[in-house]
């Protein structure tokens, strides 16, 4: 038995006419998210950055081209907010790993470019990333890594689906 279980045990005892189980999907899939991260930071902070930091980053590297998006599409590929986008790109801005121009397209619009520092930067973490990733899953057969993957996937769809809590 794990830390979950016991949860859910006790709410089987304390409440019974509750069905807590639930809590065996959803609580272990926070407390893993949570546990990865702490175990993922040690990577990024070695080379001066943050994990959503080390996200733009990997984000305009993977893009390909001229490693150039918007920031509505950072922010869309990344799934967080304009706000946390635009802090990320000024921090990054100012360590001279991306840069900021205006768009020949639409003048009020921005692109944010991957620097040549910031090319060379995310190339070397991400090896140390991916290897990182790979320790910690290290434990999982190829084919529990494959079943857990469809699982997760599966999952990351009914949570898409069911939106948030109606009031």
């Amino acid at each position: 038995m794990d830390s979950v279980d016991m949860i859910v045990e006790q709410w089987a005892t304390e409440r019974p006419d509750v069905d807590a189980s639930p809590m065996h999907v959803i609580g272990r899939v926070s407390r893993l998210a949570a546990d990865t991260d702490q175990m993922l930071a040690p990577v990024f902070g070695a080379r001066g950055l943050v994990g959503g930091e080390f996200d733009v980053l990997a984000t305009l590297r993977r893009s390909g081209g001229d490693f150039e998006l918007s920031p509505g599409d950072l922010g869309a590929s990344m799934m967080v907010t304009s706000g946390a986008v635009s802090k990320r790109i000024d921090r990054l801005e100012k360590a001279g790993l991306v840069t900021r121009r205006v768009s020949t397209v639409d003048a009020r619009a921005r692109l944010i470019r991957l620097t040549d520092k910031g090319r060379r930067l995310v190339d070397e973490v991400l090896v140390e990333h991916v290897a990182n990733e790979a320790r910690l899953i290290a434990g999982l057969s190829a084919d529990d890594r494959e079943a857990l993957a469809a699982l997760l996937r599966k999952l990351g769809e009914s949570i898409e689906e069911a939106g948030p809590p109606v009031a």
